[in-house]
C-alpha cells in the first residue's frame, strides 16, 4: 500500500534530496537504523503513513519508526516495539499474526504477533546489494550473448550492455553513500510469499516468510528505473503494481511474471485498488488523476475528478463504497463503483495518507494529523482518539 507529501512514495524533490546527502548523512542513516523507535503517547498524534486491517485489528505506521495498533475500531491505541527510527511508509498483513512494513532506508520489518513486536529482516545495504549482484548476472548474460551475436546485431546489444555497466555503477556509488533509497509498498499473500517495492524501481520478492529476498526488478518492464509506489491484489487474483510515469504492471501468476500495461496518464500513480468487482483495477494518484478498468488493465477511463488533489489511498467497505484520500484533507467517496465520486475537504486541510473503514459507515484515517475517526464524508466524529498505554 501506500505516497507522497511525506516523501511516502517521494516525489521527485524528496528523491533529489537523497542523491546529495554526503557521508556525514550515511553515518545519520545508520544511526535511526540501529536506534529503537522511542515510546511516545504521542505516537497517534504524529504522521503515520499507511494503515491495515488484520482479524480485529489495526495497526498504522509511521514517521520516527513509530508502530500503533488498536484492537477497538482506532479508539485507543498501543505503541509497538520497534527496532528503527525510519519513517515507515507501508504495511500489510499475509495472517492474522505474520505482518511487515516497510520504510526509508530501504528496511523492512516483520511482526509474528499482529504488531505487538517488530524485527529488522533487512536495509537498503541488504537490497542494493542484491540489485547490483543481480546487475551482475543480466551483464555476464549479455556479454554471453554478444560473443555469440552475428555482427549485425551486436551494435544494438553493445549500447545495452553499456546501460547495464552505467546502472550498476549509479548503484555501486549509492551503496557508498548509504542505505538512502526508500521501499514504498508491500503486499503478502501469506506468511511467506509476498513483495516490497519502492525507490528507483526496487521490487524483491520472498518465499520464506522474508528470511531471504531475490531482486525481482529484471522481471518488471522498467528500462529506466522509475518509482514503483504501490502493490496490491485485486478480486480475481491479479497482482498490480503502479508507480511514476503512469507505470502499471499486471501479474496473472501470482509474481512470477508480469506484463506492463498501458496508460492513459503518464503522471506519477501513488496508489491502486480493487472495487471487490473480478479484475476491476482503480489507480490513482497526482492531482487527483483516477483510472478505472474492468479488464485487469487491457482497458482504461478517466473518471472525473474536479477535487485536482493528489491521492493517496483507498479502500472499499463490505457495502461496495470507495473511499480515496489525498492531500489538502481531500475525502472522495463513491456508491456507485467508481463512475463518480462525491468530494469532501476537511476543514484542518492535512494531508490524509490511509483510509480503513469501521464500525457502521465510518471511516479511520491516518496522515498528517495523526488517527482521526471520521463519518462516511470524512467529517471528524471525535477530536482524538485515547492512548490506552505505551507498556506492554
Amino acid at each position: 500500500m501506500a505516497k507522497r507529501l511525506t516523501c511516502k512514495t517521494l516525489g521527485a524533490a524528496c528523491l533529489g534530496l537523497s542523491m546529495v546527502w554526503s557521508a556525514p548523512a550515511a553515518f545519520a542513516l545508520a544511526d535511526i537504523i540501529e536506534t529503537p523507535a522511542r515510546q511516545t503517547d504521542l505516537a497517534p498524534a504524529n504522521l503515520l503513513n499507511d494503515a491495515v486491517r488484520t482479524g480485529d485489528r489495526i495497526v498504522a505506521v509511521g514517521e520516527r519508526g513509530h508502530i500503533i495498533y488498536s484492537d477497538d475500531d482506532g479508539q485507543t491505541w498501543v505503541q509497538g516495539s520497534v527496532p528503527v527510527s525510519v519513517t515507515l511508509t507501508a504495511v500489510d498483513f499475509g495472517s492474522e499474526t505474520h505482518g511487515w512494513a516497510v520504510g526509508h532506508s530501504g528496511v523492512v520489518l516483520h511482526t509474528e504477533d499482529a504488531g505487538e513486536n517488530w524485527s529488522l529482516q533487512l536495509t537498503g545495504i541488504g537490497a542494493a546489494e542484491l540489485a547490483i549482484a543481480s546487475k551482475e548476472d543480466q551483464i555476464a548474460a549479455l556479454e554471453k550473448r554478444i560473443e555469440e551475436a552475428p555482427e549485425s546485431e551486436k551494435s544494438d546489444l553493445e549500447w545495452a550492455l553499456d546501460d547495464l555497466f552505467f546502472t550498476m555503477e549509479n548503484m555501486q556509488s549509492d551503496l557508498d553513500i548509504g542505505p538512502v533509497n526508500p521501499l514504498l509498498g508491500v503486499w503478502f499473500e501469506n506468511d511467506q510469499h509476498g513483495f516490497v517495492v519502492g525507490a528507483y524501481g526496487m521490487i524483491l520478492r520472498t518465499e520464506d516468510g522474508g528470511d531471504t529476498w531475490n531482486d525481482w526488478a529484471p522481471k518488471i518492464e522498467n528500462a529506466q528505473n522509475f518509482h514503483l509506489n504501490s502493490i496490491t491484489r485485486i478480486t480475481g487474483g491479479g497482482l498490480v503494481i503502479v508507480g511514476e510515469a503512469g507505470q502499471i504492471h499486471v501479474s496473472v501468476d501470482n509474481g512470477d511474471t508480469w506484463e506492463r500495461r498501458e496508460s492513459p496518464y503518464q503522471g506519477s500513480l501513488f496508489g491502486v485498488i480493487g472495487t471487490g468487482e473480478v479484475n476491476e483495477i482503480l489507480a490513482f494518484g497526482l492531482r487527483g488523476n483516477m483510472l478505472f478498468s474492468t479488464d485487469l488493465g487491457k482497458s482504461w477511463r478517466l473518471v472525473p475528478n474536479s477535487a485536482g488533489a493528489t491521492l493517496n489511498d483507498g479502500s472499499v467497505a463490505d457495502d461496495g463504497r470507495i473511499t480515496l484520500v489525498g492531500n489538502g484533507g481531500t475525502v472522495l467517496m463513491s456508491s456507485n463503483g467508481a463512475d463518480s465520486f462525491r468530494e469532501y475537504f476537511r476543514n484542518d486541510r492535512d494531508g490524509v495518507m490511509s483510509v480503513i473503514p469501521v464500525s457502521g459507515t465510518n471511516l479511520l484515517i491516518v496522515g498528517e494529523g495523526g488517527v482521526k475517526i471520521t463519518d462516511a464524508r470524512g467529517k471528524n466524529l471525535q477530536k482524538r482518539p485515547d492512548v490506552a498505554t505505551t507498556e506492554k
